[in-house]
């Protein structure tokens, strides 16, 4: 599928040129593929957790964001898919834009699939997404190690609507570095230092 039908739906819920949001255009795919985990303090504050697949990043809106213990499982809703050149973006959407608030980098860096078939033979990461299961290895800033998404359906803990969720979290029995789950309004960006508050607080300087 083309970049064009892939990003689709991200390009009719926003204006790019007045949420400052990065066009959906294709862009360079070369070496391994990218992850960035954003936190973003829309009508809820949450992260937003986004792979590389081909030239798009697959999203997901994880509220109680990304954990390095074996023990959390993190509810993992899926959005629509970003152009790689999101990974970059920070900044503050307009109010009454889609999804406006503010927006910060925790972490981004590179990630090796993992994903196999019961005979131990690779496959390839779209066809494991496509089968509700995926392990992979990052190599962050922050978060490092293997974790993987798996997929499941309705529950009360996403509103009984039957819409399709995911659980991330820590895989392989290793512990992480101790970054754990940082407190969001306290977390500093991977590429500014700075806050959610300060972010929005430049923003307002510039107005």
């Amino acid at each position: 599928m083309g970049d064009r039908d892939r990003l689709r739906e991200y390009r009719g819920k926003r204006d790019v040129r007045r949420s400052g949001e990065p066009e959906g255009r294709s862009a360079s795919a070369d070496g391994e593929p990218r992850f960035v985990v954003q936190i973003h303090d829309a009508s809820t504050l949450h992260f937003d957790f986004r792979l590389q697949v081909g030239d798009v990043l697959k999203s997901w809106s994880v509220p109680k964001g990304p954990s390095d213990d074996p023990h959390d499982k993190r509810l993992a809703l899926p959005t629509e898919d970003h152009p790689l050149r999101y990974e970059e973006f920070e900044g503050v959407i307009p109010e009454g834009e889609y999804g406006g608030g503010t927006v910060i980098v925790w972490d981004h860096g590179t990630y090796q699939p993992l994903s196999h078939d019961r005979r131990g033979r690779p496959v390839g990461f779209e066809e494991s997404l496509e089968h509700g299961h995926t392990r992979f290895r990052l190599k962050g800033a922050k978060l490092h190690g293997e974790y993987a998404l798996t997929r499941f359906r309705g529950g009360k803990e996403e509103g009984e609507d039957g819409r399709e969720s995911w659980l991330l979290m820590k895989a392989g029995g290793e512990r992480g570095h101790g970054h754990g789950t940082p407190d969001p309004r306290r977390a500093r960006s991977v590429t500014s230092g700075r806050t959610l508050a300060q972010v929005a607080a430049d923003d307002d300087g510039r107005k």
